[in-house]
């Protein structure tokens, strides 16, 4: 009997279209000493680790062996060995996977451009920028510099408003600073970019200002600074003051020349200020305020990225299989967004994972079952729909 639907792992595998991901392998020479061991396997394994939750090669070997039935499906010859996959991870470049990432980012993006928008009054692009630090053993990752006695990777992330994608990633040690990575960043002429004040670097502000990009950030607590000009704030509002200033050291001034906003924020639920600066002269204060908390967007994503996938913990403990797992748990993260935007019920990301999860194996179409989960829409039949947990049992 023929089956109606595929597995929905098998319908998330669709958004990777295989001529493009083989055209990939072709350009990065992924399966050149593959010895029957193609670098789709290893795509699905390690996917299947991701958004099934599988903790160990173990758990990938045993979950996958245990529904050959849906090989064909999922473009599989056979489940790999935890040896062959661990060995794969370990020796095929990672640079693979974020050319990937980058291929479902355009699916993603042009989602994103169907009417979703950072909700702000105005019409600039709007990203955030920030980084996260992952904490790793010292002795076991002993390539991971970061502190004497600890070692961490630290993943520097952009994100899109539009959509709250990922538009750029990067995998650096630890020890890297944020503001290295920051000056290398391109953003189109008239973006808005909104950081912490760990990326203040008074260069690259002079930098963006001439390039005609905008930024929203916090003050420095040793900032040095010129008044020029009291602004009338809004009334009723949480702005304190509005200035405009220049900045007051000379090599600073050298660096950054142009005028700059100082905007005071009150914060009613903590009782404190918070003490912004932006190179935007034109924005209502209010504006300016709500580009900055818009900044937790980023935070979120972090969150749920470490909460809902497998980024802190590692099946291999070599520069390279550590960073194909977090590009693979990326992509992981933006197959999610992709199906989260053509739903029509509203998902927590949380709270999709978890479902994506249960029916991972699941004979049945995935829109259906996003848009109608209780009660699920009929199923192939009982025997043929088995659970992820059973799968590894």
């Amino acid at each position: 009997m023929s089956v109606p639907f595929r597995a929905v792992f098998a319908q998330l595998l669709q958004f990777v279209p295989r001529d493009e991901f083989d055209a990939l392998v072709l350009k990065h020479q992924h399966d050149a000493y593959s010895k029957g061991f193609p670098s789709h396997t290893q795509f699905v394994a390690m996917l299947f680790m991701q958004l099934g939750q599988a903790h160990s090669l173990r758990e990938i070997e045993t979950g996958l062996r245990s529904i050959p039935d849906k090989f064909n499906h999922l473009g599989l010859a056979d489940a790999p060995a935890r040896s062959t996959l661990a060995y794969a991870n370990e020796h095929r470049p990672w640079q693979l996977y974020e050319d990937l990432f980058h291929l479902v980012l355009k699916t993603a993006q042009r989602l994103a451009l169907k009417g979703q928008s950072h909700g702000l009054r105005f019409k600039q692009k709007l990203f955030s920028i920030d980084a996260t630090v992952i904490d790793l053993c010292a002795e076991v990752f002993d390539w991971a510099k970061f502190q004497r006695t600890k070692g961490a990777v630290k993943l520097h992330l952009t994100l899109d408003h539009q959509g709250c994608l990922p538009c750029y990633a990067v995998i650096t040690e630890g020890r890297k600073h944020e503001v290295t990575v920051a000056r290398t960043l391109e953003f189109p002429r008239g973006s808005m970019v909104t950081m912490d004040r760990g990326y203040n670097d008074y260069a690259l502000f002079g930098r963006w200002t001439v390039r005609g990009i905008e930024f929203v950030t916090r003050e420095k607590t040793n900032a040095v600074f010129d008044f020029v000009e009291d602004r009338p704030v809004p009334e009723n509002r949480n702005i304190r003051r509005d200035w405009i200033i220049r900045l007051g050291d000379p090599k600073a001034q050298n660096d950054c020349p142009h005028r700059l906003r100082r905007v005071v924020v009150w914060l009613e639920d903590k009782e404190e200020e918070l003490v912004l600066w932006t190179n935007n002269l034109t924005l209502g204060a209010t504006t300016i305020a709500a580009i900055y908390k818009a900044r937790w967007q980023i935070e979120l994503f972090f969150k749920s990225l470490k909460q809902n996938f497998h980024v802190k913990t590692f099946v291999g403990t070599s520069a390279n299989a550590l960073k194909t797992q977090l590009w693979i748990a990326l992509i992981a993260m933006l197959l999610v967004l992709i199906v989260r935007m053509q739903a029509a019920l509203r998902w927590s990301i949380s709270n999709l994972v978890a479902f994506l999860r249960l029916h991972l194996l699941t004979l049945v179409s995935l829109p259906a079952l996003l848009d109608n989960p209780v009660p699920a829409p009929q199923l192939a039949t009982p025997a043929e729909t088995p659970l992820l947990a059973l799968a590894y049992g």
